[in-house]
């Protein structure tokens, strides 16, 4: 090839480093939902009401009839097919098989025996299995009876019983009365917990009543000897019963 073939100085040489163009990708196949149209609209855009174009509805649709295409089959009127019976040839149909039933002579009454006649129960004696050596079936020395005596008799009414307990060693006649609580043992219980509570009074100190507390002379102080001496008189002012008081004070 020669040079002329080229333009420039560009000249095709392995890539120094890994580019995009050496590697497939799908390219623009995934993109973003549309935001045009109802459906599969992006749901993170609002999206407005769609209306459609409907088809013009034609009128009523006439009765369009094939017409006096179909021949009818003779015999038919207004209401229907007509009620003249009539009859057609078919082919002689086979004979049904024969029922086999048996006859009187197939059935033997005697064999029945005890099926059909009352008999008297018959037992038969065979060997003990294999599985009868598992069971753990109690024996006859398993199972008790009710008494007959005492007070436990299932179907009879019993008499009163009594019985003989040992001797007691509280209340006898040997009892050791020593260990017994003398009287000073038990408590005096107040009559005032289960009586009514009568008054109680309370005794205080004496309380000195009041006096005087002057000094009065004593036996010492008086001369009794000296009561037989007589009083002297004195002369007085003679007053008179007319005399008017003396009023200081007169009032206006």
């Amino acid at each position: 090839m020669s040079a002329n073939a080229w333009v420039g100085s560009w000249r095709p040489h392995r890539p120094r480093g890994p580019i995009a163009a050496l590697y497939g990708s799908p390219g623009p196949k995934y993109g973003l939902p549309t935001n045009v149209g109802y459906h599969l609209h992006d749901p993170s855009r609002g999206r407005a009401p769609a209306y459609s174009f409907g088809v013009r509805a034609g009128g009523r649709p006439e009765d369009r009839s094939p017409g006096p295409a179909y021949l009818l089959p003779p015999g038919t009127t207004a209401k229907g097919k007509d009620g003249t019976p009539a009859f057609s040839i078919y082919g002689r149909p086979r004979d049904l098989p024969p029922i086999l039933t048996p006859g009187p002579g197939c059935y033997s009454p005697e064999r029945a025996g005890r099926v059909a006649f009352p008999s008297a129960p018959a037992c038969s004696l065979r060997s003990r299995t294999r599985h009868s050596a598992s069971h753990q079936t109690p024996g006859p020395a398993a199972y008790q009876l009710p008494p007959m005596l005492g007070p436990r008799v299932v179907s009879k009414s019993s008499a009163p019983n009594y019985s003989i307990p040992g001797r007691s060693n509280v209340g006898a006649f040997y009892e050791d009365l020593c260990k017994t609580p003398g009287p000073c043992s038990y408590r005096v219980v107040d009559a005032d917990v289960y009586k009514r509570r009568a008054p109680q009074y309370s005794m205080l100190a004496r309380n000195p009543l009041p006096g005087d507390t002057t000094t009065k002379p004593g036996p010492g102080a008086y001369s009794p000897g000296q009561q037989g001496r007589q009083q002297g008189l004195t002369f007085g002012i003679r007053h008179s019963n007319y005399l008017a008081p003396l009023i200081v004070d007169v009032p206006d």
